[in-house]
């Protein structure tokens, strides 16, 4: 290999590693979202349904729509173009399209279920007491959460360990 063929492999796995480390850090940046929400709000909106929803009504009601949309998107245009990069490295590659499929896995998983069941929510009439099924169902989401939020931190976690592995471009 001459020196410039050299250089050139070095630019490349660093630019790789440059871009994986973006990703990882936004991964960081949505996880402290999801623990933060996870934490604080969902605890309150399904502590007593309908009388509990009030946090998503009114002019000032809470609604994370459009911050979760950005979010996602600009984490996962930076997740494709990391793997991208990654690309001609195999021993980051095989693990880093694991993970995706994980990711995408939990993401079709939030696009069907919690979204859905969420707008659903937000879409009760707050009135005082608890209704026991939208308890329930509530519950049942808040429980389904926690797996996800789990699920997408160890993904981070996963991402996060394939720093560690050298950006090796003679593993091909």
């Amino acid at each position: 290999m001459n020196h410039n063929q050299n250089d050139r492999d070095l630019y490349q796995a660093s630019r790789a590693t440059r871009w994986l480390f973006y990703a990882v850090a936004l991964y960081f940046v949505m996880n402290g979202a999801q623990l933060w929400e996870t934490a604080i709000m969902v605890p309150a909106w399904t502590a007593a349904p309908p009388e509990s929803l009030f946090f998503f009504k009114g002019p000032h009601g809470l609604d994370f729509k459009y911050f979760w949309i950005v979010v996602h998107s600009v984490h996962e245009v930076v997740l494709l173009i990391a793997i991208a990069f990654n690309w001609h490295l195999r021993n980051r590659r095989n693990i880093m399209l694991l993970l995706f499929a994980v990711h995408a896995g939990v993401r079709i998983w939030t696009v069907t279920y919690f979204a859905p069941t969420l707008m659903e929510f937000m879409a009760v009439e707050v009135r005082p007491g608890t209704d026991t099924i939208l308890l329930e169902k509530a519950k049942t989401w808040k429980m389904l959460n926690y797996a996800r939020v789990a699920i997408y931190i160890l993904v981070n976690i996963g991402y996060t360990l394939l720093l560690r592995l050298p950006a090796d471009t003679k593993n091909r």
